[in-house]
């Protein structure tokens, strides 16, 4: 990350070095924060963020989750957004806004600290979230559970959320798999540690409807209007463990992952082992669309310029 960058900080721009929080930060000690992960695309029209308001609806959606009393509305934190991209002269980054109960009363209460908000970008760098875009990926069913609504609000993209995430990825790969695949508390298939995930039999697709404890990604969403338009079945139902093992093609979505293939699951192959052609078609296309390539999609972005 370029520390010569800027971070917004409560509506205004600061100092890469200087954007630091109190370590009695509320969030710090009780994961009371929510946030976005976005992407920036340097499109044949320049840097275009995509699909910007759908994110930020689900910013506000969970801080009302989380009783947050968001002090900015979605235009301003929408063009903080565009500000924190122009001022870091990148073409393409992830950004990341972040609300948070910020310092203040110690103790469980969060309600009576101030709500914070911060965005940064970075360059994209793959990383972790790489493994499946050219071989597949092999992941193993977590022996962790996915959280559900029941304990906390799984429609929020909440850091706490991600602590049970966490143990599983950190499981995963402990164990020499790249990813690991969670059950809800039903035994049903929920999703990855940062990913949705889908499945394909006799051409057609499935994914976890929204009560398997699975966030509504905006990858799966704009996955699922893409296959439509191509003509593909895609049908949101229980998948179970067993599921996965007899697929012709397994493949996960998230604004990281965008569209990879899983290959290989608890040690047995996906289909023949390689990546399926409804997921190179997926890929290929969410390609093509996300750097604003396909003109039927234009509407997704938003400029920086």
């Amino acid at each position: 990350m370029k520390t010569q960058s800027k971070i917004w900080m409560n509506g205004k721009l600061v100092p890469y070095n200087n954007a630091k929080v109190h370590v009695l930060t509320h969030a710090l000690h009780y994961s009371t924060a929510i946030f976005e992960g976005i992407r920036c695309y340097n499109t044949p029209k320049g840097p275009m963020i995509f699909r910007l308001p759908e994110h930020v609806e689900r910013l506000f959606k969970s801080a009302r989750m989380y009783s947050m009393k968001m002090p900015y509305n979605k235009n301003e934190i929408s063009q903080g957004i565009i500000n924190t991209v122009k001022a870091s002269k990148l073409k393409e980054c992830y950004i990341r806004p972040l609300a948070y109960y910020g310092h203040g009363v110690m103790g469980l209460t969060p309600t009576p600290n101030k709500v914070e908000v911060a965005i940064a970008c970075w360059e994209w760098n793959a990383g972790e979230s790489s493994a499946g875009k050219t071989r597949g990926a092999r992941c193993k069913v977590s022996s962790w559970l996915r959280i559900d609504s029941r304990s906390q609000p799984m429609q929020a993209k909440a850091a706490s959320n991600y602590a049970n995430a966490a143990l599983a990825r950190v499981e995963a790969l402990r164990d020499g798999y790249d990813e690991a695949i969670m059950l809800n508390y039903h035994g049903k298939v929920s999703e990855g540690s940062a990913e949705n995930i889908f499945i394909v039999n006799n051409g057609k697709i499935s994914t976890p409807p929204l009560n398997a404890g699975i966030l509504d990604g905006i990858t799966r969403d704009s996955v699922i209007k893409i296959a439509r338009s191509e003509g593909l079945e895609v049908i949101e139902r229980d998948i179970d463990r067993e599921d996965l093992y007899v697929a012709d093609e397994v493949f996960m979505t998230g604004t990281a992952a965008e569209v990879k293939s899983v290959t290989e699951i608890d040690n047995v192959p996906v289909g023949n082992g390689k990546p399926g052609e409804i997921t190179r078609k997926l890929q290929d296309t969410f390609f093509e669309v996300s750097r604003g390539k396909d003109e039927r999609y234009l509407d997704w972005f938003t400029p920086v310029a």
